[in-house]
Parts: structure tokens; sequence; C-alpha cells
């Protein structure tokens, strides 16, 4: 029998985690079956528990993993303030953002199947959105991001709302349309808020 390490079976762990994110974005939760998630990972089904006592605990840890992956690579990584905001809205209502499905946000491939999903699904969704929501909440009021947390989540809905319905439209032009359109809309409610 061989003994693998603790920093392997991390690794092992890390990469169940991440294929998982991917599959889950792109064929959903009830489309993703664990002999599948584990094939990604290049690990045979019977391994699985050695890592994760249910499907729903991998689901939950791999939605929390997604959503901080989000925010270390697009909202760490924007300018800050207004500038910020807008290069995240921009790159949010990309082609490239709408049309890679299992790479790009988890929120709108996976939020209306997050919402049946286990109470610790919904509350590692919950956790992760609501880094996010701080996120855009401290370049919306760096003074004072409480005050914008509510106008940031209202944004987080614009913006997965709509890169949702422009994934679900056949007609191309009418979807890049509708990315355009979702632009200006959450530009105007980013205005709505430094207005008030």
């Amino acid at each position: 029998m061989v003994r693998y390490t603790k920093e392997h079976k991390q690794e092992t762990r890390q990469r169940i985690i991440a294929t998982a994110g991917r599959r889950l974005k792109r064929d959903g939760i009830d489309g993703s079956g664990v002999a599948t998630l584990m094939k990604d990972a290049g690990l045979t089904n019977g391994t699985f528990y050695a890592y994760f006592a249910s499907k729903d605990e991998l689901v939950a840890t791999a939605v929390s993993d997604q959503l901080r992956a989000q925010h270390a690579n697009i909202v760490e990584q924007a300018a800050p303030g207004r500038a910020g905001l807008e290069q995240m809205v921009h790159w949010y209502f990309s082609t490239e953002q709408r049309d890679s499905i299992e790479d790009g946000c988890p929120n709108a491939a996976l939020l209306d199947e997050i919402t049946r999903s286990t109470d610790a699904t919904r509350q590692a969704y919950t956790d992760g959105a609501l880094v996010l929501v701080d996120g855009f909440a401290a370049r919306l009021a760096p003074h004072d991001p409480p005050s914008a947390r509510l106008q940031s989540l209202s944004l987080l809905g614009v913006l997965a709302g709509t890169l949702q319905l422009s994934r679900a439209l056949t007609d191309r032009q009418l979807a890049d349309e509708l990315l355009e359109q979702g632009i200006r809309n959450a530009l105007a409610l980013l205005d709505a808020e430094q207005h008030n």
C-alpha cells in the first residue's frame, strides 16, 4: 500500500475541487456525478470518500473555491475606486466571459441550482458572494463600504442575470447587444449610487 504525504493529499484534494468547479459550471450540479467529477481529476470513483464525505460537501467546497478564485482574479486585480468597478463590469460583460462557461463566473453558471442546493452549499455561496460584494462596495464607497453593500449586491444581480440571459439567447447579435446594454445598465447603477 502506497502512503502519500499530507502535501500530496492536499494537492489531490485541491485538484478535485478545481476540476469539479469547472465541470459544475459547465454541466450543472445535477448534471455532474461523482464518477465524472473524479474522472476529470484523473482519479477513480473509489477514492472520492478519502477526500469528501459526500457530493454535497464537494459541491459546497467547489462553489466556495470558485468564488474565492473569482475574487482573487478579478476583484483583487482591478484598479481601486470607480475605475476598478468599470474594469470589472467590462470584463464581466465580455464575449469571452460569456462564451467560456467553465472558466467564467460561478454566479451566472450556478445561481439557479444553488438556490435549490443544501444549506451548506447556499452558505458557501453566500459567504463567497459577500466577499465579492464587499470588494465592489469598497470601490463604490471607499470611506464607508457598508453603506454601499446593498447597491453592490444589486450590481452582482445585474451582472449575473444579464450574463445568464446572454448565454441563453440563440441570436448571437442580440446576445452581444445585451452585453453592451448590460454595461450601460451596470454603469448607470454605479452612477446612481455615486449621486446618493
